[in-house]
């Protein structure tokens, strides 16, 4: 179940300057940005306070896409924005209130590095993807993004044009044994007839087809991005690029026969133009569009980017639940997930709507005849502090954050009737810094509950080494369950 975000108050972060036009600041974090640094001859005569203002408001709903919250305020004498992030990262043009152009771009980042991300997403079979805004694109930004990153959007997308491709009925010419359609009676008589050839009858007939350019197109992207991806493997990351290979392999098995063809803006266009078309169909094809004008995300290219978004608590859950999979094969229980709504209990009020909350959904449940797992995932800052000083490491406001985890795993757990029921807290950790806690003993930490009815009540808080292999993530995960 997704509780309503807490305001937290982050450790503050300075932004990562990408060029003049825009800025990177990590998920969680809060970060001061100059004005005059940021915004620079586009603030000038101007009251900078007013001018950052003026920026916010004219942006407001593309920084909602992102979760951001920023204001106006000063700091060692100099105007600028308080910037806050949430679990989301992204990309996002903003528009100059002085010009009315996308002058400038806010990049929110990962805190965790993207080798990181991108082997976890291996591991967890790429079940999320980033979103691709409806948005301009952002100025020139920094080569910081993988190129995996598009790639798993766009193998998506062409992988569900192709299946939803519908044969067609194409005029074809052929010289046939037979008539067959429309025949051809003068050229028959002068190159058959003539030549002592009466069964080469030249003919013209309707035949259901592939679009066989289309096709074509598909195959031409696959290979661009298996390119693309094998060049990144000299940088590692294999645990994201695996998956987007075989992906690549398994889409050109179905387009095996059709020629690779560059899509011109001529076949783009007539395909765009065609009706009744789905918008898996029109997704598809933008893909192919992104590929063949060379488009990235924004923080790819040095160009111009696409707006995009990933959200990181959707992520981590996936990557979580890959492991509990893992994890339930192990211990011969049933893995039920909240992403399929398999977990959903709902609460019956009286009266009738009378509550706020209509049901409850712990993230994912294993469960055994004698024993159930109820795990939620936690993608939250304060899990590696936990774990290295426990309660103490916590500002008062992430000891309220936690408190707050802390009931809501303890509701989750007198969901279930078994003799013991296990209640799991997972916070993502650098997997440096697990390393360093598994040698403390410090990975997880259990407290136990002995309710009245008599059954044993596990709460265990547990940090899981993000970036790991999907071996040692698992083990970490049954080494935390007991």
């Amino acid at each position: 179940m997704r509780r309503p975000e807490v305001a937290v108050k982050p450790r503050a972060r300075p932004p990562t300057r990408l060029d003049a036009g825009s800025r990177a600041i990590p998920d969680c974090s809060t970060a001061f940005v100059s004005v005059a640094g940021w915004l620079g001859d586009a603030s000038r005569g101007a009251a900078l306070e007013k001018y950052a203002e003026s920026l916010l408001s004219t942006n407001a709903g593309v920084l909602r896409a992102l979760n951001v919250d920023a204001e106006p305020t000063r700091r060692g004498g100099l105007a600028g924005l308080t910037v806050r992030t949430s679990t989301r990262v992204g990309a996002i043009p903003l528009r100059s209130p002085a010009t009315g152009r996308t002058d400038f771009g806010l990049v929110v980042s990962p805190r965790f590095s993207w080798l990181s991300i991108g082997e976890a997403l291996g591991v967890a079979g790429f079940r999320v993807t980033p979103e691709l805004l409806p948005l301009p694109t952002l100025p020139q930004s920094e080569k910081s993004i993988p190129p995996w990153v598009l790639a798993s959007v766009v193998l998506a997308r062409v992988e569900a044009l192709l299946q939803s491709l519908t044969r067609r009925f194409v005029v074809t010419r052929a010289v046939l044994p037979a008539p067959r359609g429309q025949v051809d009676v003068g050229r028959w008589a002068t190159d058959g007839l003539a030549r002592c050839r009466p069964l080469a009858v030249p003919c013209a007939y309707p035949d259901l087809r592939d679009d066989e350019r289309l096709r074509a197109a598909i195959h031409w992207v696959v290979r661009r991005q298996m390119e693309g991806l094998r060049g990144a493997a000299a940088s590692g990351g294999m645990g994201a690029l695996r998956p987007l290979l075989d992906r690549c392999e398994r889409i050109l098995a179905a387009v095996g026969g059709s020629l690779q063809l560059r899509p011109v803006s001529s076949d783009r266009d007539r395909w765009a133009r065609e009706p009744l078309r789905s918008q898996v169909f029109r997704d598809g094809l933008e893909a192919v569009g992104w590929t063949a004008d060379e488009t990235g995300l924004a923080g790819v290219v040095e160009t111009t980017g696409l707006s995009w978004r990933l959200d990181m608590e959707r992520f981590f859950e996936a990557w979580v639940e890959s492991l509990a999979d893992g994890v339930s094969q192990r211990i011969g229980a049933v893995l039920r997930a909240g992403r399929t709504e398999a977990t959903r209990v709902p609460l019956h009020w009286e009266p009738r709507g009378g509550g706020g909350m209509k049901s409850l959904l712990p993230d994912l449940v294993l469960a055994r005849s004698d024993r159930t797992i109820v795990i939620d995932a936690k993608y939250k800052p304060h899990g590696e502090a936990l774990g290295a000083q426990g309660r103490a490491g916590l500002r008062e406001d992430e000891r309220e954050v936690h408190r707050d985890d802390v009931l809501q795993a303890l509701a989750y757990s007198s969901l279930f009737a078994t003799e013991r029921v296990t209640a799991v807290l997972a916070y993502p950790c650098r997997s440096e810094r697990w390393a360093s806690l598994s040698e403390r003993g410090r990975t997880h930490a259990r407290a136990t509950v002995a309710t009245a009815a008599g059954r044993r009540v596990d709460l265990v808080v547990c940090a899981l080494p993000l970036g790991a292999s999907a071996e040692k993530g698992r083990t970490a995960l049954m080494e935390a369950i007991g």
